[in-house]
């Protein structure tokens, strides 16, 4: 027997091609039939590839556990506004940093509540400009970190446990709490510096789908919201993610992802969220990408790319999001232009703001379930690991030595350095190019059809940055026809960064680096922010090339947005050739 369909789940609607829909169809009654949905909720590890995915999957049952203890939702808030805290400032990266920012973007803070800000960055001019906007006698310091091993919010910790100490004195730690998993290191060292408080994650959730766990939940808490109601609302979602396919918004959803991608190569899922949720995207570009792109195959999660018309290809699905009450006519006008030229859309349409958790929820068991169709363990992240393994040793050696190894462009211009591995010097050598212009359009001509443009831009995530960073992407999108994606490292790295690097070799990428205009040292230790950064930015390059992607990586010196612009110019030039 069935159970009862929820009264509450949100309204959802494809528009497939035929072949798609077909495909689909078949594929959702084969599901059915192999009784996978029960299958998933028995944590049955043969769904994917039968190895360690049952141990991975606590977050099916996450909600009826927060409901359980939600008390402490109820606690926290009141403690916050009672000590005086008019802000919250969250340490954290990846799963531990993206949900808190969506939350905080969509929501804000409930009326006589600290208002939540978040840190995922070690670019030092960032973080400055976060120390310049905070008080740390009026701040509570959010440290999330699963592991307890990350290193960025260790470092974040370490600055801001000292900038706090110069304030407060003895009284620093009850400015700060934790959260981990149990017996992490970072347990123990709230112990020791007598945090306020630590709340744990669990250990059989993984980051990128924590948003329901207290990674999400803590801080949504903190800022005066309603937790309770909200897992409530998700409750909802939970029990229609046991239904029959055709029923089940996440298992149909998934299913359309897995086979557009696996039977018909449309692998770049284009989000377009609406302006009161417009940061959505940064949670599910982690959970898609880190989830499904490794072993070659994967899902590329298209965020916020600039809308136009007439210069997509057949490789992509857009989910449009929106919230009932935004209107906005140019996007609905772009998402009907979309369904007239036969691209595959899916609508997905929240009535209310508080209905985000079923939102969370919806797109892990989509998520969980595109995993199974195209065949990966949709819960373990190789290459991210092998990312930090590189930065490790980088900062590690600096550490003993005092320097980072020397490096040799294969080009100095305008002020402007270019480097790259030897194979992807060479290949740009054979296509002609001997100048900075040239070096540009010949990395751009490699873009074929099926790829996608990825800018990873280590500099500070600053809105001005950005809009010249969009417009780059409008560029190549116009120029090339191609798939566009913009990640702001290291961010990116504990993030999309998986897919770039394990998922299908489509990506063309363009690392960006400057040099920091003020650098800012790490209590403790011999590194800086900066140093850490380019340590990052190399290690990144490093694994990417080591895949035998395309990548050339342009250094802009000390004037980023000068650099930019410039950036900018070369390309749009390039590609009016």
């Amino acid at each position: 027997m069935n159970p009862p369909k929820p009264a509450h789940a949100i309204k959802m609607s494809l528009f497939l091609p035929v072949e798609l829909g077909l495909a689909a169809g078949h594929a959702g009654e084969a599901w059915d039939a192999s009784g996978s949905t029960a299958r998933l909720w028995a944590k049955d590890a043969s769904l994917w590839t039968n190895t360690d995915e049952s141990k991975w999957l606590g977050w099916l049952e996450i909600v009826d556990q927060q409901l359980a203890s939600a008390g402490k939702f109820q606690a926290l808030p009141a403690e916050v506004r009672e000590d005086g805290f008019t802000q919250i400032l969250l340490l954290g990266m990846g799963g531990s940093s993206l949900c808190p920012e969506v939350l905080s973007l969509t929501f804000g803070a409930a009326e006589r509540s600290p208002h939540l800000l978040v840190l995922d960055s070690t670019d030092p001019v960032q973080i400055r400009s976060i120390r310049g906007k905070i008080d740390p006698a009026r701040t509570l310091f959010c440290v999330s970190s699963k592991s307890g091993t990350t290193l960025e919010p260790n470092i974040y910790m370490q600055y801001f446990f000292e900038e706090t100490r110069k304030v407060v004195g003895d009284r620093a730690g009850q400015h700060f709490i934790a959260i981990t998993d149990p017996g992490s290191k970072l347990e123990k060292v709230a112990a020791e510096l007598g945090f306020r408080r630590v709340y744990y994650g669990v250990p059989s959730i993984g980051g990128r789908y924590s948003a329901l766990s207290d990674f999400g939940m803590v801080p949504h808490a903190a800022m005066g919201l309603d937790t309770e109601e909200f897992l409530t609302r998700t409750r909802d979602m939970v029990e229609a993610s046991k239904l029959p396919s055709s029923e089940n918004p996440g298992v149909k959803l998934g299913i359309v992802l897995g086979v557009a991608a696996k039977q018909f190569h449309r692998d770049k899922v284009t989000l377009i969220c609406s302006h009161s949720i417009y940061d959505l995207g940064a949670w599910l570009e982690q959970l898609l990408a880190e989830s499904t792109g490794k072993e070659g195959h994967g899902l590329i999660p298209i965020d916020r790319e600039p809308l136009t018309t007439g210069h997509y290809g057949k490789d992509r699905v857009f989910a449009y999001i929106r919230y009932q009450a935004d209107e906005d006519e140019a996007i609905e006008a772009h998402v009907a232009a979309l369904e007239t030229a036969g691209q595959p859309v899916v609508r997905i349409l929240l009535d209310r703001l508080d209905d985000l958790g079923k939102i969370f929820f919806q797109w892990e068991v989509a998520t969980a379930v595109a995993g199974s169709v195209i065949g990966i363990n949709a819960f373990n992240q190789p290459d991210v690991e092998a990312s930090k393994i590189v930065t490790r040793d980088l900062t590690t050696a600096y550490e003993r030595t005092g320097s980072l190894p020397a490096e040799k462009p294969i080009l100095v211009q305008d002020d402007i350095k270019l480097f790259t591995d030897p194979a992807n010097a060479e290949a740009l050598a054979k296509a002609g190019a001997h100048t900075l212009g040239a070096y540009i359009r010949a990395h751009l001509d490699r873009l074929g059809e099926g790829d996608y443009f990825g800018l990873l831009a280590y500099i500070p995530m600053f809105p001005e940055h950005e809009a010249v960073l969009e417009e780059i992407r409008r560029h190549v999108l116009e120029g090339k026809d191609v798939a566009t994606v913009l990640g702001f490292g290291p961010r990116f790295q504990h993030s999309t960064g998986q897919a770039y690097k394990g998922g299908p070799n489509s990506g063309v990428f363009l690392q960006i680096t400057c040099d920091d205009s003020a650098d800012l040292p790490v209590p403790g230790q011999k590194y800086t922010f900066g140093v850490v950064k380019a340590a990052q930015a190399r290690g990144d390059f490093s694994v990417l090339a080591d895949r035998k992607r395309r990548v050339l990586r342009i250094h802009l010196g000390k004037n980023v947005a000068k650099g930019l612009q410039k950036l900018s110019d070369l390309v749009s030039a390039a590609l009016a050739h």
